[in-house]
Parts: structure tokens; sequence; C-alpha cells
């Protein structure tokens, strides 16, 4: 059994990364081929200029996601197979004598060690490409100052968690990945919460709105579809990036209504409206819910299928790595997205379905030439590229292409 599971990592190993890198070839070509001309549902507001900024700005990014797709990968092999978890293991197990923290100690600098291997394409992303497309904002100040409080709040809740993780796994008996399953989902349900008022003024101001104009008109909008919130505020985006957003946080009466400053300089109060009303009609149709309910159902099926593989030694005998609880739990994190990799369209399709069903909502609750020319605006905006490499797109976006979603809105 040990041999066959070592041969079927080996094989999915191989088999996604060139799978990943001929997806992203393909789309790099498709882009390319595709740049010299703006599509007709776009040539009246988005200038030939943008349109290929936009072209290549997804191609050097998708070029760098190449080198990180084969960086992954010797990565994973030389944690596994290769030694790098035992390393760890080894080195705690001569200096601590207590399991629990001796596996908290190994998934913590394998996490550590993961970020220092992601940093080098990360700062070369934001201050090489980035930079170079006028998107960067942020100094090398800020990137440390957010790579240190990233690093704080990661040990202040990641120790517990893994520690009491751990705990329930040695302790719990043969159903110990249902309690997980249980205080995970806890632990999860209260990071929504306290999200948005606790962790993530860490790195950004979070003001009121000031226009009282533009708030009157949403808090009409709110009432028109019923929905509640928390408050109306303004996040300083552009202290890293010229890239615009909004988005919804937190849950409950804790629900927030975040605006990017870069998005308030470059929409109209109606196009803001049309914007707002797509993210209503995502609670609206209670996408946000049934993601979370989807969450909680694939976290309980592979907590039980770690509950199956923890005691089984051929797991670890194939990968080369010591049995441990700590270790039975890193693996299953390191290798299940290799088994899953391919009903990833299945995931994106349901991600882009939902999309559209938010787009339907806001055009009933705002003007559909609003919301159009808000998403032509930020297409052009943010560089995003209007002719994605359909199969690519299909494995990876969680948002329909841009003529697709203009078409459709165009019918509606």
């Amino acid at each position: 059994m040990s041999l066959t599971f070592y041969y079927l990592f080996i094989f999915l190993l191989i088999t996604t990364t060139i799978f990943q890198v001929w997806l992203t070839k393909r789309h790099i070509a498709h882009i390319d081929k595709n740049k010299i001309k703006v599509p007709n549902a776009f040539s009246e507001t988005i200038s030939l200029s943008d349109h290929r900024k936009a072209a290549d700005y997804t191609i050097s990014k998708s070029r760098i996601g190449i080198i990180d797709l084969f960086i992954q990968a010797i990565f994973l092999y030389l944690l596994t197979i290769g030694g790098g978890i035992n390393m760890l293991t080894n080195l705690f197990s001569n200096v601590i004598i207590n399991e629990l923290i001796i596996g908290t100690m190994v998934i913590i600098s394998v996490m550590f060690i993961s970020s220092l291997v992601d940093l080098p394409l990360s700062i070369y992303k934001i201050f090489k490409i980035d930079e170079k497309f006028g998107f960067n904002r942020m100094t090398a100040k800020i990137f440390i100052s957010d790579l240190f409080k990233q690093s704080v709040l990661a040990l202040v809740i990641g120790i517990p968690l893994l520690l009491l993780s751990l705990w329930i796994i040695s302790n719990l008996g043969n159903l110990w990945w249902l309690w997980l399953w249980i205080f995970i989902s806890i632990f999860n349900f209260s990071m929504l919460t306290i999200y948005p008022t606790y962790i993530a003024p860490f790195f950004n101001e979070f003001l009121p709105l000031k226009d009282t104009k533009l708030k009157l008109k949403i808090e009409k909008l709110l009432l028109k579809c019923g929905f509640k919130s928390g408050g109306l505020f303004v996040m300083n985006g552009s202290l890293r990036s010229n890239h615009g957003n909004a988005y919804f946080t937190g849950f409950g009466n804790s629900k927030r209504i975040v605006f990017f400053d870069t998005l308030l300089e470059k929409l109209s109060h109606k196009e803001i409206e049309a914007v707002l009303a797509h993210e209503l009609g995502h609670f609206h149709h209670n996408h946000v819910k049934k993601r979370i309910i989807l969450m909680f159902i694939v976290s309980l099926v592979g907590l039980y299928i770690l509950g199956i593989l923890k005691d089984s030694s051929w797991f670890y005998e194939s990968l080369g790595v010591i049995q441990s609880d700590a270790n039975g739990l890193l693996l299953f994190l390191m290798v299940s997205p290799l088994f899953i990799f391919f009903i990833r369209p299945v995931m994106a399709y349901y991600s882009r379905k939902n999309e559209f069903e938010a787009d339907e909502y806001a055009c009933k609750y705002s003007n559909s030439k609003d919301l159009k020319h808000s998403l032509i605006k930020l297409y052009r905006d943010n560089a995003s590229t209007l002719t994605p490499d359909p199969l690519h797109s299909n494995f990876y976006d969680s948002h329909p292409p841009a003529l697709e979603r203009i078409n459709a809105i165009n019918k509606i």
C-alpha cells in the first residue's frame, strides 16, 4: 500500500505541476494573441493602450506564477520524501520532551519556512511588476511592518490553536476528528465575527464614510434591499496599491460595508451604488452562508479522512515521514490539494454562477448601465485582462470573464 501511494503522490505532484504550467502558458499565448485589438463590447470605453497594459500586466504575473509552481512542487518534495519534516521533528525532539509542543513547533516551522520561500517572488511582484505598471504604493517600511504584524498574529493565534487541536487529536479517542471539527468550526465562526473590529485595523485605517450624499443613497439602497449593516467604512487601500475594491466583512450584527478609498475616487455615486447592489445580491441569495456551510462540510469530510489516515503506517512510510499526530495533520494539509486539483473547475463554476446571480440582483435594485460602467472602469483601472484563456479561466477564475459578464448584463 505504501509503495502504491508513493507512486500516486509522485504522479500527481508531477502531473498537476506540468498541467498548471501548460494552462498558464496557454493563458499567456491567448492573451498575447488578442492584445492587438480591443474586444468590440469594450471598444468605446477602453482604449487600445489600456487593453495592452492589462494584457502585459497579466502576462508578467503569469510568468512569475510558473516559477512559483516549480518552487512549490520542489518544496513539497523536499519536505516529504526529501526528509525536511523528519529533520525538523528530530531537531525539536532532541531539545523538547512534550509531544504536543514538538508537533506544534514542527508545523509552525514549516509555515515559517514556506513564508520565506514565497518571500522573494512576493517582493518581485510588488516592487517590480506592480511598480512597473503603476499599481504599487507599498514602501519597504510598510512591507516589513506588514510581515512583522502577520508573523505576530500567526504566532499569537496559531500556537494556541495548534496546541488545542493536537491535544484533541491525542486525547479524545476515536471520535477526535468530530470534536476537532466542532472546535475548528467555532473558531472560524468566531474569527468571522471579530476580524473586522479587532484584527483588520492592525493593517489599515477604517474611517466612517464622510460623503453625506453617497451615504444617504447607500442607506436608501440598504433599506430597499432589507439589509442591516454595522456601518459604512472607507479603507485606506491607497496605502499599498492603486487597485480599487469594495467588500462586506463580518457576520451577524458585526457586518460592515468597506470601500477602498481608491474605488471612491474612480467611480460615480451611481456606479458605487451598483457595485454595492451586486454585493447585496450575494447576501440576498445567501451565497455567504452557503459557502460557510460548504466550508464546514468539506472540513468535516476532510477530518474524517484524516481520522482514517492518521493511524495508518503506510501513509507515513509512503511519504518518508516519521509517524506522529502532528505530522499526520501536516501531511494531510500539504498533500490533499494534489488529490482535489482536477475538481477545481466545479468549484470555480459554482463561484461564477454566484456572480451572475449577484449581477442579476444588482440590475433589479440599481441601473444595469451603471453596473456595466462600473465593471468596465474596474477592469480598466485594475488592468484586468479582457481576454483570458477559457480553459485557464475555468480552473482559476472565481468571477466570469469580462465579456461573458457584460453580455449577461446586456441581456438583463
